[in-house]
């Protein structure tokens, strides 16, 4: 037997150990064991990689770039927050072997799951996990057992005429084909059938007019209906001859609802759909706090890992905190605590490799707080243009640039001495603003003396340049740090390319105090939220409240799973995921009179009611960590998250005993004044009558992407990630 390929796995500069890698035969599963011992020490899925990284694109394996050459090093990435595995091949052949071959597996495996190929690897997956004494059959007991992996609880007599019905050779056990029977006869779908049946009048194929009268009546397309059933046919129809007839089977039809044409999300807003030629303060820009942290902001690791994941997941602002470090390069890490410490080179490497997205180039904003001293902040700004971007872009007439005009930018936002005329028509007469925190002693200190002039100008004015690097004030173009000294000062002395930074608490008084004073500010200036300092444990704030008044900036952290970052995703999941949401007419308006605590303020159409059918589950996962044999309870419950008068929440019953294909057939209904800020996050949980109810899977869209009709939800991890091939089965209405 083949032992597989002897690779090191490198944790550390001191730690490589010696494993064989094997991919076992269902092409699926890789396993590797220790050379000394012979023992098999973990597996993992192909399903749970994310990407494969070549060369020294982690910090182990940067730490021994001179001892390994980067043909030779790859890192395995997977989802969630499992850590990475950084692997040193034998030779550069080897390693391009394994990085092609799981990329190859990896693209396999992001086919639509209703393709023929992603079916037969499912059945097959669940065949051998089932199959326990290996032997290529299954009888009746392990067909027990596998319904309990599959996650339902099935009357033993039904299974049983399920089996038996399969079981053509009446062997008493099922292999290859039988199997294949009695997985589709496990997995048909009765309420999908009903509604084929439905508009097809032989009950067994739709014709293109039956199912140009589907789209229309029920989806609700209203755009080439004709083009789009002949479409539909030409991708989703298995059958060549059905296809050649310009006809769909139940099995297309199935096929269909399930594709991203499916989808509650509307296909057409996955792309790049919205005007990006409009001032930057007219958007809401994804951002992270403390990118650099992947645990918590007292004693957590610092990694360039933490700027690599926000990127991917779309974010467009990021936080960049610059220290004195020894031998005169500056570090990234959290001030003033036990964080650890990573290279500032290190950081602007990887932001040259991930910044830009290829499908658009938008602008990344890197928020720099730099903490060090004079020399040291000198050598920021050339670090940061020598890879990626540029971090000081031609000045445009225009003080509040665009994002189609900024492409391919870095903007810095940061202190800055004087303000941005200055470069232009020579030194401002006020005071220069280098304050990036509207509390504490500094904030004090600069309002002393913003009010004194003459010699105290002067005097201050030195004091900015001692302690700030001209090179790195330069870099420092559209995005200034302005203390926040209330609306009506704002509004009189600040300018578009400046920002304040606010603390979550200090925004919810002002939302509670002047929310039309802060939704016209947002209007024509930027404002940045972070989170509290009582985080430590990098929890997060709901970011919708600050949405909710057009606070562009609304910093999270990342590195925590849960409803706030739900939310975050779900707003920036469209747009073609490039981090900017374009903002509703009337919170771009200077003038506006929209307030969220009043929703009768917003000028436009009246509400609308938002009504949804959950009709079914298909294949939710079982509860991590849950008992053999345990099967779920699930319910769904739907959140609206939105302006006050709008939050609401209402769930389905739970199903007893099955996860598997779970019918609730409940109709909830939502009524929505505010509908442009909306989202709508479903929630999947395991029900428990003696404690809180566990997590199952979710999903969170913009009110505004949701597309009516028969829908299928394809279910989210808390992470975030695809969990394949969860779902849930909708009919989505919307009325005014």
């Amino acid at each position: 037997m083949q032992q597989g390929t002897l690779m090191r796995k490198v944790k550390s500069k001191s730690w490589k150990k010696q494993r064989y890698f094997k991919l076992q035969d269902d092409c699926m599963t890789i396993w590797y064991q220790s050379k000394r011992t012979g023992k098999t020490e973990s597996a993992f899925s192909i399903s749970d990689v994310e990407t494969v990284r070549e060369g020294h694109q982690s910090e182990v394996l940067q730490s021994l770039a001179e001892e390994f050459p980067p043909e030779r090093c790859f890192t395995i990435v997977f989802y969630g927050r499992r850590g990475n595995l950084d692997l040193i091949a034998a030779s550069a052949e080897e390693a391009q072997c394994w990085v092609q071959g799981l990329r190859q597996l990896i693209e396999l495996r992001s086919f639509p799951l209703t393709s023929a190929l992603v079916s037969l690897t499912w059945i097959r997956d669940w065949f051998q996990k089932a199959d326990k004494n290996k032997d290529g059959r299954m009888n009746f007991k392990e067909v027990q057992r596998l319904l309990k992996m599959m996650n339902v609880d099935m009357n033993e007599d039904h299974a049983l005429r399920l089996f038996q019905a399969a079981d053509k050779s009446e062997s008493g056990t099922l292999e290859g084909e039988e199997f294949v029977l009695f997985y589709k006869a496990l997995t048909q779908r009765e309420e999908v059938l009903s509604l084929f049946q439905d508009f097809s009048e032989d009950g067994k194929k739709l014709t293109l007019l039956e199912l140009v009268d589907f789209l229309l009546q029920e989806q609700l397309e209203d755009e080439g209906t004709e083009d789009l059933a002949m479409e539909l046919i030409d991708k989703y129809e298995p059958s060549e001859t059905a296809r050649a007839r310009h006809v769909l089977s139940a099995d297309g039809f199935l096929m269909y609802l399930c594709s991203p044409e499916g989808s509650i999300f509307n296909p057409r807003h996955r792309a790049l759909w919205q005007d990006m030629s409009q001032p930057l303060c007219h958007y809401f820009i994804s951002s992270s706090h403390n990118t650099y942290l992947i645990e918590d902001q007292i004693r957590g690791q610092s990694s360039i890992e933490g700027y690599i994941r926000a990127l991917k997941r779309g974010c467009r602002c990021l936080e960049v905190d610059c220290w004195d470090g020894p031998n005169g390069e500056p570090m990234v890490y959290h001030g003033h605590t036990f964080t650890s410490k990573i290279p500032f080179r290190e950081v602007v490497s990887t932001l040259g490799k991930y910044a830009f997205k290829p499908s658009y180039p938008i602008p990344s904003w890197v928020l720099k707080g730099a903490g060090g001293a004079g020399p040291q902040q000198r050598r920021v700004p050339g670090g940061s243009k020598s890879h990626g971007g540029d971090g000081h872009p031609k000045v445009p007439t225009s003080l509040s640039p665009t994002p189609q005009e900024l492409k391919h930018k870095i903007l810095l936002k940061g202190k800055k001495i004087g303000r941005l005329e200055d470069t232009l028509d020579g030194p401002a007469d006020e005071a220069p603003d280098v304050s990036d925190d509207d509390n504490g002693a500094e904030a004090e200190e600069e309002r002393r003396r913003a009010k004194v002039g003459g010699t105290q100008h002067s005097s201050a004015l030195q004091k900015d340049k001692e302690s700030l690097a001209q090179a790195l004030s330069d870099c420092v173009v559209y995005c200034k740090s302005v203390s926040f000294r209330g609306f009506q000062e704002a509004r009189s002395h600040s300018r578009p390319s400046e920002i304040s930074s606010l603390a979550e608490a200090k925004a919810r008084k002002l939302i509670r105090d002047a929310g039309n004073e802060f939704v016209r500010h947002n209007a024509w200036q930027l404002t940045r939220i972070y989170p509290s300092g009582m985080r430590t444990d990098s929890s997060n704030y709901s970011p919708q409240e600050m949405w909710n008044v057009g606070c562009q900036i609304v910093a999270l952290n990342f590195q925590t799973a849960g409803m706030e970052m739900d939310l975050c995703d779900g707003l920036f999941s469209q747009n073609g995921r490039c981090g900017y949401v374009l903002k509703p007419p009337f919170m771009r308006d200077e003038e506006t009179l929209f307030n969220p605590s009043d929703p009768s303020s917003r000028e436009g159409p009246g509400p609308v009611t938002l009504t949804i059918q959950v009709i079914s589950g298909q294949q939710l996962p079982k509860v991590a960590n849950s008992k053999d044999g345990a099967v779920i309870d699930p319910l769904v419950r739907v959140e609206i998250h939105g302006v006050p008068a709008d939050q609401a929440r209402q769930e389905t019953k739970y199903i007893e005993n099955n996860g598997f294909n779970p019918r609730w057939d409940e109709t909830l209904q939502f009524q929505l004044h505010v509908p442009e800020l909306a989202l709508v996050r479903f929630v999947v949980e395991d029900y428990d009558k003696t404690s809180r109810n566990d997590f199952i899977g979710q999903f969170t869209l913009a009110f505004a992407n949701i597309k009516p009709g028969y829908r299928h939800i394809h279910l989210l991890s808390k992470d975030g990630n695809s969990i394949p091939p969860s779902s849930l089965f909708v009919h989505i209405r919307i009325t005014e």
